[in-house]
């Protein structure tokens, strides 16, 4: 595949793509390159089930947060094999033989075109996830309509200057929320079936940072305001420093007891649907190992 000035994030830097390498801010050619591709069970309950969730991780990232937990293959690219979109159509078609209740994209932005034309040639029977940091543009989430059966987005921050600092982009919170906004229409409200496993909606995803809990009560007030009625809501406790958080001593540690019951007593006050992750998730053995498995 080749892309001659790609957009498709909201770097929107016009990057030359060819199907090996390209010079834009993700640094990934245009062929897909997959750092794992196999049955996940540490998602929410109605996306893993009892078989494991189809989970495809893409290496490269768009967004690049300094604590990513899969920092070596978002940003440091140390693991990855490339594929062509048929390659890739293989792959979602062995993940779907080998019983998996999803196809799980996990961080597909910069990958969105060849996915497309993957889905093309195997669109699966089973729902096609999208798991992304949130950080999307518009147009090319327009291009995913009717491609996509759930949307797993982050919000990770309400606060610009916080989301500069952690993620390198300060236009994080204006694209995050008009992404969530379209994800909704495009899903609708959240769908199960008789197993409780989701079919069709979209799930919002809010990982609590350590000191930084009033962004968390502000990222849960705006999506109490602001999301459609049955769109679910995640909220996530298993932040462990990683990549290079060290450099940052307020987020060098797990978050405390008091700032979980804090965010998670106000995620009850605004009566958010959704899921409410324990605690006891922020463990390095949650996090998958990257050696191509799958590949």
């Amino acid at each position: 595949m080749h892309i001659e000035s790609c957009m498709q994030c909201p770097r929107a830097c016009g990057a030359k793509r060819t199907a090996e390498s390209g010079s834009g801010f993700c640094r990934m050619g245009a062929d897909p390159v997959l750092a794992r591709a196999a049955l996940h069970f540490w998602e929410e309950p109605c996306i893993s089930g009892k078989n494991g969730s189809g989970a495809v991780f893409f290496t490269g990232c768009s967004l690049q947060c300094v604590f990513c937990q899969n920092y070596e293959i978002s940003t440091e690219r140390a693991v990855g094999k490339r594929f062509t979109p048929e390659g890739l159509a293989d792959i979602f078609r062995r993940l779907e033989a080998e019983g998996a209740h999803n196809i799980n994209l996990v961080n597909p932005t910069h990958f969105v075109l060849p996915i497309l034309r993957a889905l093309e040639l195997a669109k699966p029977s089973i729902p096609v996830v999208y798991n992304c940091g949130g950080y999307e543009r518009l147009e090319t989430l327009r291009l995913l309509d009717g491609a996509i059966d759930i949307y797993l987005p982050d919000m990770k921050y309400a606060d610009s200057e916080t989301a500069r600092k952690y993620s390198g982009a300060g236009d994080y919170v204006e694209h995050a929320r008009a992404a969530v906004l379209e994800m909704a229409r495009q899903t609708g409200p959240a769908v199960l079936d008789e197993n409780g496993m989701m079919k069709r909606g979209t799930i919002v995803r809010h990982l609590i940072l350590p000191g930084h809990t009033r962004d968390s009560i502000a990222v849960l007030e705006w999506l109490a305001q602001n999301l459609p009625k049955g769109v679910l809501v995640s909220l996530m406790a298993q932040y462990i420093p990683y990549g290079r958080a060290a450099e940052f001593p307020e987020i060098n540690r797990r978050i405390t007891k008091r700032e979980y019951e804090k965010v998670q007593s106000r995620l009850f006050e605004l009566d958010l649907d959704g899921f409410i992750q324990d605690r006891s998730s922020a463990k390095t053995e949650y996090i998958p190992s990257f050696q191509l498995e799958g590949l």
